[in-house]
C-alpha cells in the first residue's frame, strides 16, 4: 500500500513546492507593487526629521536625552542623504524607560515599518538606539503590571507582530546593539538579517526569569541563529551574553570595542549598508526573498525558489545596465527597475 501511494505522495509534494515557490516569488518588477493590504500610510516627513540635527563627516549626532520626551519622538525615522541615500535609520528614543516596548512604542514602529516597505527609494534599514547604553530592554514592564491578565495576549501579539513586520521588510536590516538588548530588545535584533554589536553590550531572551517565555519570535529565531541546544541552553538559564560572548556562539556577525560617542556598533552598521548601496535594487531584495524562503524548506524546494527568484531579474533595465556598465568598465547606474 505505502508503494502504491508514493506516486500520488510525490506528485502531492511537487505540487506543494509549486504552490510555494508561486507564492514566494510572485513577481516583484517592474515598479515592486504591493498588495493593498500591506501599503500602509507612508511616515510623514516632518517625522522623519524631528528631533535630529545635520551632523559633519565623521561626528556623532547631537542627540537629546529627556526624561519628559514626547510619545511622537519616542521612534525616530530618517532617511539619509547624499552618499548615504537609500539608507533609513529607525532610532528608538525612550530614554526614561530604557527603550522598552510600550503601546505607544509599538504602534509608531507599525506605521513605520508599514511606510518603508513599500517604498522604492529604501535600500537598508538601521535600527538603532537614541540612548546611551541601551538597545531596548524589551517590553514595559511597568505597563504591563498595570494591566488587566486579558489585556496582555492581545499586546504581547502586537509585539510579535511588529516584529515580523520588521522581519518581513523586503530590503536588508541591520541591528546595531550598542547597549542592552533584553528579552523583545533581543527579539527585534534577531528579526534583522544582520546584528552588529559593541563588546560592551549584553544581550539575552531572560523571560524565564519572570516566569514566562519569549513572545516576540525568540524560540523561533533564536534557534535558527545559533542552532537549537545553544538557544535553549541560553532561553532556560536566562543567562546574558556580552558582544564578544554573542560573536562566538553566532549570535552577532560583528562586535567592535565602543568608543567615546557610544555609537560603535552603529557606525559599523552604517559602513555595512554603505556597502549594499552600489547593488542593483531588485537583487538585493529577490536575494533576501530567495534566502529567507529557501532556508524554511527543503533543498529541492529551496533551489527552486532561487531559480524563480533569478527569474524576476531577467527582464529588469538594471540586468542591462549591469552588463553594459561591465561592459564600459564604468559604475553602474542602478535605478531598481
Amino acid at each position: 500500500m505505502a508503494a502504491a501511494a508514493a506516486p500520488g505522495a510525490v506528485g502531492t509534494l511537487q505540487a506543494s513546492r509549486a504552490r510555494l515557490v508561486a507564492a514566494c516569488c510572485a513577481p516583484l518588477v517592474p515598479g515592486w507593487r504591493l498588495h493593498r493590504s500591506l501599503a500602509g500610510p507612508r511616515v510623514r516627513p516632518a517625522m522623519w526629521a524631528r528631533g535630529w540635527a545635520p551632523a559633519a563627516e565623521g561626528a556623532a549626532l547631537r542627540r537629546g536625552y529627556s526624561s519628559e520626551v514626547k510619545s511622537e519622538d519616542e521612534l525616530r525615522v530618517r532617511y539619509l542623504e547624499e552618499e548615504n541615500r537609500g539608507i533609513v535609520v529607525l532610532g528608538i528614543n525612550r530614554a526614561y524607560a530604557k527603550n522598552s516596548f510600550s503601546k505607544n512604542l509599538v504602534k509608531m514602529f507599525s506605521k513605520a515599518v508599514d511606510a518603508l516597505k513599500s517604498d522604492k527609494k529604501v535600500r537598508t534599514v538601521i535600527v538603532r538606539s537614541e540612548v546611551p547604553g541601551i538597545f531596548c530592554a524589551g517590553a514595559d514592564l511597568k505597563e504591563r503590571v498595570k494591566m488587566n491578565p486579558s489585556e496582555v495576549g492581545p499586546f504581547v501579539s502586537k509585539i510579535r507582530a511588529v516584529i515580523n513586520e520588521m522581519a518581513n521588510l523586503p530590503v536588508p536590516t541591520i541591528a546595531a546593539i550598542d547597549g542592552l538588548a533584553l528579552g523583545g530588545g533581543l527579539e527585534l535584533a534577531l528579526a534583522c538579517d544582520i546584528r552588529v554589536a559593541a563588546s560592551s553590550a549584553k544581550m539575552g531572551l531572560v523571560e524565564t526569569k519572570l516566569a514566562i517565555i519569549p513572545g516576540g519570535g525568540g524560540t523561533q529565531r533564536l534557534p535558527r541563529a545559533i542552532g537549537m541546544s545553544l538557544a535553549k541552553e541560553l532561553i532556560f538559564s536566562a543567562r546574558v551574553l556580552d558582544g564578544q560572548e554573542a560573536k562566538a556562539v553566532g549570535l552577532v556577525s560583528h562586535v567592535l570595542e565602543q568608543n567615546q560617542e557610544g555609537d560603535a556598533a552603529y557606525r559599523k552598521a552604517l559602513d555595512l549598508a554603505r556597502e549594499f548601496l552600489p547593488q542593483g535594487p531588485v537583487a538585493m531584495r529577490v536575494a533576501k526573498l530567495a534566502i529567507n524562503q529557501g532556508m524554511e524548506v527543503d533543498l529541492v524546494t529551496g533551489l527552486a525558489i532561487e531559480e524563480a527568484c533569478y527569474a524576476q531579474t531577467i527582464p529588469t533595465k538594471d540586468r542591462l545596465e549591469g552588463l553594459l556598465a561591465f561592459k564600459e568598465k564604468r559604475s553602474p547606474r542602478y535605478k531598481g527597475e
